[in-house]
C-alpha cells in the first residue's frame, strides 16, 4: 500500500517532512504526486521532482493521502476533491495540515467530522481523518504515524516524542 503526498507549487514542506522521514525511516512506499507530474517550488524555495501525477495514482492501492498547507487555489479543484471523496469512501487515512485541512473542508471530507476547523484543538483525529494546524507538524507527523502503526511498540512511541517534540537526547 501507498503513502500518497499531494505536493504543489508553495507546499510548505516543513509541515511534512518529519511525517516523510518517519515513514521512509519504516519502510512505508511513499509516493510524492504533483497534478501534472512536474516538479514543484516548495514556500521554502526548493524545487522538488515528485514521482507521478495525480491521476496516475492507482486509488486502491492507497493507504494513506496527506496534503500538506500552502496556497491551495493551485489545487483546490473538482479532479482533487473527486479523488478525496473516493478516498474517504474507502476509509484511506486522510491528513491535511494548515490550509491543507481547508481542501478538505472545500472537498466535504470533513462534514460531521470532529476536526480543527470544528473544535478549538491543534489536531484532531476523527475516523480516518487527521487535521493539524500548522505549527504542529510535530504532532502531526506522530498522529499520522500512530494511525499507520508505525511504531514498534509504546517504548518505540514514547522514545519518538521524547525526541521529536521534547528535544530530549537519545541515551
Amino acid at each position: 500500500m501507498k503513502d500518497v503526498f499531494l505536493v504543489y507549487d508553495t507546499s510548505c514542506f516543513y509541515e511534512i517532512v518529519i511525517l516523510n522521514y518517519f515513514m521512509s525511516f519504516t519502510k512505508c512506499e511513499v509516493i510524492l504526486c504533483s497534478l501534472d507530474g512536474k516538479a514543484i517550488r516548495t514556500a521554502e524555495g526548493y524545487s522538488v521532482n515528485v514521482d507521478t501525477a495525480l491521476d496516475e495514482i492507482n486509488l486502491s492501492e492507497v493507504r494513506s493521502f496527506i496534503v500538506p498547507g500552502g496556497d491551495i487555489s493551485i489545487i483546490n479543484n473538482k479532479e482533487v476533491k473527486n479523488i478525496l471523496q473516493d478516498l474517504k469512501k474507502k476509509n484511506v487515512l486522510i491528513a491535511g495540515i494548515c490550509a491543507g485541512v481547508d481542501l478538505l473542508d472545500d472537498a466535504g471530507i470533513l462534514r460531521d467530522i470532529k476536526s480543527t476547523h470544528s473544535t478549538d484543538e491543534d489536531i484532531m483525529n476523527d475516523s480516518k481523518i487527521i487535521t493539524s494546524r500548522a505549527n504542529t507538524y510535530v504532532d502531526f507527523a506522530i498522529e499520522v504515524a500512530k494511525e499507520l502503526e508505525l511504531f514498534e511498540d509504546d517504548a518505540d512511541l514514547e522514545e519518538t516524542i521524547d525526541f521529536w517534540k521534547y528535544h530530549k537526547r537519545m541515551q
